[in-house]
């Protein structure tokens, strides 16, 4: 059989004309030609009760690119017709395969990448060292490449693709963004989990924290972490979560040591770490540069232990957040491995680096004009106790947006999770199936209102069975004995 070349030039004559495409044997796609990308494998495997055919590509777009990427795709009637590319997770440097089985087994082609790089260490970003392409690939090229060879070897496999779809979560999300931002013409819909898209502003946020928290006394400890949980739970609802975040208003000054005092209490310098982690990064005007995180799940396992104070002092720098800034300043910002963000100086300095990795790895453009007009929909949820990327954040954007657009409710609805952590867990109910949901809208024009989230998998004790989420603004408010949506009256 002589080589299938399929061009990206000629793709979308390809793609119209493979509607009746005979399906093509697995092993047949090795010998699929792609521009500067080449198929090293493709062998059916089983995924639960369906067989799938494996494909594994290699794209080097530069010199010093090195994308792999990993498709699957279901035999014969097992095919939904359509395909989701997946989104990665922190730094990356692995496919995120251990995501495919869910959307394979519901009949979807499934591809991700690892976006450009290879590192069993998510946390780790000196790959970038005197790499700059490779800076790139992760910032938004391995995206497109693996876009485009997935949906060119689908069509040489099966034929036309009925729907193309993108979702990710953190880092994930801020590809799902720069998806929609950069390349509005590649999915009908688009699932964005808790964006990083403001990337080089958390690890800013993240720097002024830990600057305080390292200092003497500054430490967060689980003692200090539970009772500012405590408080701000009996403060606002006296539930297992904060049911409504944006109207309440904790001030851990409240819980400032008075004179003699020894316990229950915080430490001055305790005080100034804690307001930093609510009230995020300001500039020395006191004009906020980025939001700092919402109250009510300090000391739940998996939150601020293990994204922002790490479980006791002598770790605290291993936690996640301190990991992804420390690496990003050493490697995207400043070319150094030497350099410490604990003593970077937060003005110019700061500003130039954190313009550097912008311009390269933030999703933060409200224009989506482009993906809206070619009837593109967006989904964007996040937790309200997310220990990792400020819910707060979310809002931003969406503001901008609809700043930007006008109200944007008919491509684009957000909701916010009471009580969820990073992309899941937490006291609060946050599993939904957001992809049915996507699909739901696309496909049949069923725009997503109230979403029931359940509890169970992944979620901490003490929450309920189920939680209802609201389109923002909305809020789910207690009439009897359930919850209904409805828009907080605006002050003034």
């Amino acid at each position: 059989m002589k080589p299938i070349t399929l061009g990206l030039s000629v793709f979308a004559l390809t793609m119209t004309g493979l509607a009746a495409h005979a399906e093509t044997a697995c092993v047949d796609l090795t010998k699929v030609t792609l521009p500067h990308a080449t198929v090293t494998k493709a062998v059916v495997e089983a995924v639960g009760d369906k067989q799938v055919c494996k494909v594994s590509v290699t794209s080097k777009p530069t010199a010093d690119s090195d994308i792999r990427l990993e498709l699957w795709i279901p035999e014969g009637a097992a095919w939904n017709g359509k395909f989701v590319q997946l989104g990665n997770g922190g730094f990356a440097g692995s496919v995120p395969t251990a995501q495919f089985g869910g959307p394979v087994r519901a009949g979807y082609a499934v591809s991700g990448t690892d976006d450009g790089h290879q590192d069993p260490v998510g946390t780790n970003a000196s790959w970038a060292l005197g790499h700059p392409e490779k800076v790139i690939d992760f910032g938004w090229r391995a995206l497109k490449e693996t876009t485009e060879a997935s949906k060119a070897l689908i069509a040489a496999n099966k034929g036309k693709i009925s729907k193309a779809y993108f979702m990710g979560c953190s880092d994930g999300g801020r590809e799902a963004l720069m998806e929609a931002q950069r390349y509005p013409n590649d999915f009908d819909g688009i699932v964005a989990g808790a964006p990083a898209n403001y990337m080089s502003q958390l690890f800013g946020l993240s720097a002024v924290q830990q600057q305080l928290m390292t200092k003497p006394g500054g430490y967060l400890g689980q003692p200090q972490r539970e009772l500012l949980q405590k408080t701000a739970l009996a403060e606002c609802g006296g539930e297992a979560f904060i049911r409504d975040p944006a109207a309440c208003h904790f001030d851990p000054g409240k819980l400032a040591c008075k004179p003699g005092q020894a316990d229950g209490c915080l430490t001055a310098p305790q005080v100034a770490t804690a307001k930093a982690m609510y009230d995020g990064h300001r500039d020395k005007a006191g004009k906020l540069i980025f939001p700092g995180y919402s109250p009510g799940a300090e000391a739940v396992n998996g939150s601020w232990n293990a994204w922002i104070t790490g479980p006791n002092a002598d770790t605290n720098q291993k936690a996640a957040g301190p990991s992804f800034s420390s690496n990003a300043f050493k490697y995207f910002g400043f070319s150094d491995p030497n350099f410490d963000y604990l003593k970077m100086d937060m003005g110019a300095p700061y500003e130039g680096a954190r313009k550097k990795m912008a311009a390269v790895l933030d999703s933060d453009s409200p224009n989506l004009s482009a993906f809206k007009k070619r009837g593109g929909k967006l989904i964007q949820y996040h937790g309200w106790n997310d220990p990792a990327i400020p819910p707060r954040s979310s809002i931003v954007y969406y503001e901008d947006v609809r700043k930007t657009m006008g109200d944007p409710s008919d491509f684009y609805r957000m909701y916010l999770v009471p009580g969820m952590l990073h992309c899941g867990g937490g006291v609060g109910p946050g599993n939904v199936d957001w992809l049915a949901d996507l699909d739901g809208w696309v496909t049949a024009g069923k725009a997503p209102v109230d979403i029931t989230a359940t509890g169970g998998r992944g979620q901490a004790p003490g929450g309920p069975a189920s939680q209802v989420l609201c389109p923002f603004p909305g809020v789910a408010k207690k009439t009897g004995d359930s919850y209904a949506c409805a828009v907080p009256k605006k002050k003034g």
